[in-house]
């Protein structure tokens, strides 16, 4: 039996790229996205009351992962356990799935409607750009966070493990950039290199490694010394570069 699935949206995310995708929705509030209603799924009677709810649950399609099952793996290794434990893909949100489905709970920011186009903005994020989605429910705290609920081996959520520090040279460009159009830019890259997003089950211990993370329209560069994250520089994406390679969105555990 075959199920076909049509998009009813489209993601436009500050994320060019799986690397630096927060590996859950909601731990990075500065991460905003907007989600582009496809017709005729853009009539604004359809999104009546949603107003009255602070998040939405987003289905979604992991529309980097390649065709349904062609990569699932019956056994993953979640970031939480250190990246070498592993558990059934089943009891974790790894994007190697039988079937490329996420689901991820973010703030509604607002729904936006004019000349035939209908917009949700939404915080915190963690998903890739241009992902589409297939559905849109409200998230309801009594059925959806049930008293008692357990959380298995993700039972408490992540803390930011480093501090980050900006080069004079980032800080200049920073400065330049939130002052043409990107507000905030520091903040958002701030929150999500306290993270770590640097694979869990590599080495991690090389100071003169160089990262690479793209974000908005910008590549920004950082290393990690001694425990903590030095931001390099925070350069314009070439053209062409904006595009994700081979990636996701986390939504991994």
């Amino acid at each position: 039996m075959i199920y076909k699935f049509k998009p009813i949206g489209i993601i436009h995310s500050c994320f060019r790229e799986k690397f630096g995708i927060p590996r859950q929705a909601c731990l990075v509030p500065e991460a905003e996205a907007r989600l582009e209603m496809l017709p005729p799924y853009n009539r604004p009677e359809a999104f009546r009351g949603l107003d009255g709810f602070s998040h939405v649950l987003l289905s979604f399609v992991f529309h980097e992962r390649g065709g349904n099952g062609g990569d699932w793996q019956p056994t993953v290794r979640p970031p939480r356990l250190g990246g070498n434990a592993r558990v059934g893909v089943f009891a974790s949100r790894s994007p190697c799935r039988p079937n490329p489905l996420g689901i991820s709970v973010v703030e509604l920011g607002g729904v936006e409607y004019g000349e035939g186009r209908l917009t949700l903005l939404l915080k915190g994020v963690d998903l890739l750009d241009q992902t589409p989605v297939l559905d849109i429910k409200p998230y309801v705290p009594y059925a959806d966070c049930p008293p008692g609920a357990r959380g298995g081996f993700a039972e408490e959520r992540p803390r930011a493990v480093l501090p980050v520090r900006f080069s004079e040279r980032a800080l200049a460009q920073c400065a330049e950039w939130e002052s043409r159009g990107h507000p905030g830019l520091r903040g958002l890259v701030t929150r999500l290199l306290e993270l770590d997003p640097r694979p869990a089950c590599r080495n991690r211990e090389d100071p003169l490694r160089m990262f690479g993370m793209k974000l908005l329209d910008f590549d920004v560069r950082w290393r990690v010394r001694e425990g903590v994250v030095l931001v390099t520089e925070i350069l314009p994406l070439k053209s062409g570069a904006a595009k994700g390679q081979g990636g996701h969105g986390r939504n991994s555990t």
